[in-house]
């Protein structure tokens, strides 16, 4: 642990201005990104006596081994940096917020030139418009249904919509009329945004113009005694109505509001909210919070509003409107409330109101919301208790049986895959406080000491953790310039300068490798060869499930029912599903390769090019000589050699 005063920055030193500080440990990555009004009064409270601080604060000043700070304009800068540095570092001393479950989203991709509506999970991606989140896929896909009536726009997949265009024929949807079939020149590209562009006003809430809409082209239709096409319409408007009717009203018309609620304790706590457009419940989201810094339900709601809308992106002008909406309805005011407000009306373009509910039918809401909050705490806290407990007993079990000096909160494994020697891939697994992050996998490409593979599996291994370790030393090298750097200038880092990621700059507190003896010995040589002394180290042999230590002639037993040997072997299991999908990947590209090596006048931007157009050897195998002709850049004469060679 870090004496806090051996990195304490001289109070002349630090401004009085707002900005950002971030708190690095001794390997230089940053744990802890905070905002200030005034730097020097904030970052004075993190450097009285350790004794008076919160024990979660006190852990993170005694594990941080310098801090930075960068000066910026105004409070509501601050904000939006904080957010970016947070989401940029996933610092472990800040709240983190993990939905409670993966929801499903209703997304149409208008970053393509034809944009698709379909339903999505995980993050969000670039180019595509959301609404949601929704309790059950099965609820979009009905209700997408009942809209394709009206707003016919594509729903099919990449491949499906590049084979209807070759074959010059639609989908069954374009059959029945529930796809404008833009494939096949039906409509134009122009056109099918323009109604890609309407289904999305009406599931933002503009609703009542499609009605009056269709309503009018029905009257229409009626007096001109065409019958048929009226009926068409009075269908098409009952089913505007059904969609719209699967949301409850609850609210006025005009009301978009997003209403929160916060339950829970000074250990985690539950958050719920509902995006309630047009006066309907549009989506409902959760999520769990692990309380791992010192903060109050204000400071948790203010980390929860960036969460919410600092990743939101403009796609077309349209979505920062929609996801911040004119109200945010809150159950406590976040302490910088002016600043928060002002930085919501800057995504959003217009004033958004950040308040407490009061009375009505809002109140009554908010209340709506704080019960899912609490059954999705007392839920939360029913599924976690054991694995929270189990987790920390297995780590404290791998720590006895090892012998070491703390607990391994970051634990790497490392496996070989290859097919009798060829193509011959490693991965890097790593777990954190005994779950798997897999932001921080690795593959690596076996080169051995000729450039064609190593020999065996312990030559593999050594040139694998040899690899990773020079990385580290050369990461751990660049930290502390860029610590020294800081210091140099007081502690003052320019918020502009480009920082280049370090992706290895701190080790693990344990490596696993998959194996008995012979890779464990080769992996202790590597580490003895650079130096590396901090790093525990054991193999997992797969036979018996014995734990090798190196320099010792017999295994570390672990009971079959241990939860340290459980953990074991789930990351001795994910390093090795990793390595076998890195070897596939990279024994189908060989293998493609190889194919079409040979094939005269062929070469690597025509074979990229061919791929690509086909998508598979086995389409292209399946593929005439005029159809590979027809890929620009490739003549008779050579579409004739590559059908010779892919059927000779």
């Amino acid at each position: 642990m870090a004496d806090p005063a051996t990195y304490r920055p001289k109070a002349g030193e630090i401004p009085t201005s707002p900005g950002v500080y971030r708190f690095r440990d001794e390997h230089g990555r940053v744990i802890y990104v905070g905002k200030a009004k005034n730097l020097r009064q904030r970052l004075a409270n993190y450097f009285q006596d350790v004794a008076n601080l919160h024990e979660r604060t006190r852990r993170m000043v005694t594990t941080a081994a310098s801090v930075e700070w960068t000066v910026v304009g105004t409070e509501v800068e601050a904000l939006a940096l904080e957010f970016t540095w947070i989401q940029q570092y996933d610092p472990r001393f800040n709240v983190k917020y993990r939905d409670d479950k993966s929801y499903p989203y209703l997304a149409v991709t208008l970053g393509e030139e034809v944009p698709r509506a379909q339903v999505m999970r995980g993050a969000k991606r670039k180019g595509t418009r959301y609404f949601g989140p929704y309790g059950h896929a099965w609820a979009i896909r009905e209700t997408l249904d009942l809209l394709l009536r009206v707003f016919p726009i594509r729903t099919c997949s990449a491949g499906v919509y590049k084979r209807a265009g070759q074959s010059g024929r639609p989908c069954l949807l374009g059959y029945i009329d529930k796809c404008s079939a833009p494939c096949v020149g039906r409509i134009s590209v122009d056109d099918h945004r323009a109604l890609v562009l309407d289904f999305c006003d009406f599931m933002a809430g503009d609703t009542a113009k499609f009605e009056r809409r269709l309503t009018k082209r029905m009257q229409e239709a009626a007096a001109e005694m065409e019958y048929e096409q009226a009926a068409r319409l009075r269908d098409d408007i009952e089913a505007l109505r059904r969609a719209t009717e699967k949301n409850a009203v609850v609210l006025g018309d005009a009301t978009d509001a997003d209403v929160f609620a916060l339950v829970g304790d000074e250990l985690e706590a539950a958050v719920q909210v509902f995006h309630v457009r047009g006066g309907r419940i549009r989506g409902q989201r959760g999520w769990v919070v692990e309380k791992v810094e010192d903060i109050t339900d204000g400071e948790l709601v203010e980390h929860l509003l960036q969460q919410v809308y600092g990743a939101t992106e403009e796609v077309d002008g349209l979505e920062a409107r929609d996801a911040v909406p004119r109200e945010v309805l809150v159950p406590v005011l976040p302490p910088d409330l002016d600043q928060v407000g002002a930085w919501l009306s800057g995504l959003r373009g217009a004033r958004v109101d950040v308040r407490v509910p009061q009375r009505g039918d809002k109140k009554e809401l908010a209340a709506t919301v704080r019960k899912n909050a609490e059954h999705a705490l007392m839920v939360h806290r029913t599924r976690r208790a054991g694995d929270l407990t189990t987790r920390s007993q297995a780590l404290a079990e791998i720590q006895e049986a090892l012998d070491l000096e703390s607990a391994p909160l970051r634990i790497e494994c490392y496996d070989i895959s290859h097919t009798q020697g060829t193509y011959q891939s490693a991965s890097m697994v790593v777990f954190e406080d005994g779950l798997p992050r897999k932001s921080e996998y690795r593959s690596f490409s076996i080169r051995g000491s000729d450039g064609d593979g190593a020999r065996d599996d312990t030559q593999a291994m050594h040139e694998v953790i040899t690899r990773r370790f020079k990385r580290y030393l050369a990461d751990r090298l660049k930290s502390n310039d860029v610590e020294m750097a800081a210091e140099l200038s007081s502690g003052e880092v320019d918020a502009d300068a480009p920082e280049e990621k370090v992706r290895f700059a701190y080790p693990p507190s344990l490596v696993v490798v998959d194996g008995g003896p012979p890779q464990v010995a080769a992996a202790k040589q590597a580490l003895d060869e650079l130096g590396i002394t901090d790093v525990a180290l054991c193999g997992l042999a797969k036979r018996l499930e014995e734990v090798w230590v190196p320099g010792e002639d017999y295994p570390v037993i672990l009971q079959r029912s241990s939860e340290g040997l459980y953990l074991l072997q789930r990351v001795r299991d994910e390093a090795h599903r990793f390595a076998i999908t890195q070897h596939r990947r990279r024994r189908s590209k060989g293998m493609t390769a190889s194919v079409l090596d040979d094939v005269p006048g062929l070469g690597p931007a025509r074979k990229k090019m061919l791929l690509t157009h086909f998508g598979s050897v086995k389409r292209l195998k399946a593929a005439s000589v005029e159809e590979i002709a027809s890929v620009r850049g490739m003549g008779d004469k050579t579409a004739e050699a590559v059908v010779a060679a892919l059927k000779g």
